[in-house]
């Protein structure tokens, strides 16, 4: 079975995802398809205003603690952006306009080492365009194409789908019927999807 990855560029526990997913995939022989989607229609499902990592204070303080020793972990930068939730509207746009090229998982990887290891405005589109460019991709070409109708809609369905699935934060992973949640379940969906669960 494939694993569905489903990621929100605002979500900190996503980047760690996106950076780990593909080589333990592999490594596992499991395919798997990239779903960005919006968390923040979801939480307005829910009454919910922003995240509730900015709405609980201690659990907020909790979050940027554990991710710093989570990255350290596994060998990764990180550094507190300053704003937080980001927009990750447009990057979310452009991944899924690129969902069928190569380069769009080490895009996605691209964008939340910006916003995650350096600090960067992934709202700001030149930090997109630097991301765009350092994949070899046609910069102008795929911003383009992030504000055409029917990659809107596409991200809009996604997020409904996200919806139907009972997804509630991210990153999430579907497997068949079952879905996981957040970033230390994602060996878990890899060995459900290979029928060997841990």
């Amino acid at each position: 079975m494939k694993v569905e990855i489903w990621f929100e560029f605002a979500s900190t526990y996503s980047y760690l995802t996106v950076c780990r997913a593909p080589a333990l995939l592999e490594e596992a022989g499991v395919d798997f398809l990239w779903r960005p989607f919006l968390l923040g229609p979801i939480f307005r499902d829910r009454g919910m205003e922003t995240s509730p990592f900015v709405t609980d204070g201690l659990r907020g303080a909790y979050m940027w603690r554990d991710m710093e020793r989570r990255a350290a972990h596994f060998g990764l930068p990180f550094a507190r952006p300053g704003t937080f939730p980001a927009n990750g509207l447009q990057a979310a746009r452009v991944m899924t306009a690129a969902l069928q090229e190569p380069w769009c998982g080490a895009f996605a990887r691209d964008v939340f080492a910006a916003q995650f290891a350096r600090g960067q405005d992934i709202s700001d589109v030149a930090v997109l365009r630097e991301v765009l460019a350092g994949q070899g991709g046609d910069a102008d070409h795929w911003l383009a194409r992030s504000q055409q109708d029917d990659t809107k809609a596409a991200l809009r369905q996604a997020t409904d789908r996200a919806r139907e699935l009972g997804i509630f934060g991210a990153p999430s992973f579907v497997v068949g019927d079952d879905m996981f949640w957040d970033d230390d379940r994602l060996e878990d969906a890899i060995g459900w999807a290979q029928g060997t669960p841990h």
